[in-house]
């Protein structure tokens, strides 16, 4: 298998809500969200050692009787050919599987869903969902890949596998009435995740050092999405 693994996690309490996990991380991604705090990972991964697939099954052999199941990260997994084989190893593993992307691969998804290599989906809804907005929040144009996010919600929403739509939340991007917007397109849906954006290094060093959201701006828009979505989850 030639899938490129950069890092790994072996126990996490935080990327699968109400499981512990490990977390894998693979390289490369098509957006360039100036937030980014995987910098490295997207923008220059061969500075980043390479973890064989022999070593993180090894890994996970020990990990087994602690963790219900394994997050695939980025990056963008979904841009991996290898992405379908590694799910079905670790399912052949026994393990449960996430995938976190940004939706821009309905195909993959749907091959994905279709064969069962996975058990839950998060997919980042980055901003409002219209050309202009997309590529400020992204640092992409995104005519194209706007279209193929829009599949990929609706596949999730109209499909069988359990999934979470989330957006990180960001000052210089966000404001209530784009969560707004976010929340009437996504209305009626499983899940929706705020997440707080934390500085740090980030692709554009100007939201390195940008003051997050204050718990009480973050009550509003939790209060602004559950007009919309019954399911509402904050985190921080």
């Amino acid at each position: 298998m030639k899938l490129t693994i950069k890092g790994f996690v072996d126990i996490s309490l935080v990327d699968w809500d109400g499981k512990v996990s490990s977390v894998v991380f693979l390289p490369n991604c098509n957006l360039r969200c100036p937030f980014c705090q995987n910098a490295k990972l997207v923008l220059h991964p061969e500075e980043l050692p390479t973890i064989s697939f022999e070593e993180i099954t090894e890994r996970l052999a020990k990990m087994k009787k602690w963790i219900d199941g394994v997050v695939i990260t980025g990056g963008e997994p979904t841009l991996h050919l290898d992405l379908p084989l590694f799910c079905r190893k670790l399912k052949d593993l026994g393990f449960k599987v996430k995938l976190d992307t940004n939706g821009t691969n309905p195909r993959v998804l749907q091959k994905l869903i279709e064969e069962e290599l996975i058990d839950y989906v998060a997919l980042d809804v980055k901003a409002p969902l219209n050309e202009q907005k997309y590529s400020e929040a992204t640092g992409v144009k995104t005519e194209k890949l706007l279209k193929e996010i829009i599949n990929s919600i609706n596949l999730l929403q109209n499909g069988k596998v359990d999934y979470e739509f989330r957006t990180t939340v960001v000052p210089l991007i966000h404001t209530k009435e784009s969560i707004e917007e976010i929340c009437k397109a996504l209305k009626g849906c499983k899940k929706y995740v705020i997440q707080n954006f934390r500085p740090g290094e980030t692709i554009d060093p100007r939201f390195s050092k940008v003051k997050p959201f204050s718990r009480a701006e973050l009550d509003d828009y939790v209060k602004i999405a559950s007009k919309y979505i019954s399911n509402v989850v904050l985190r921080t």
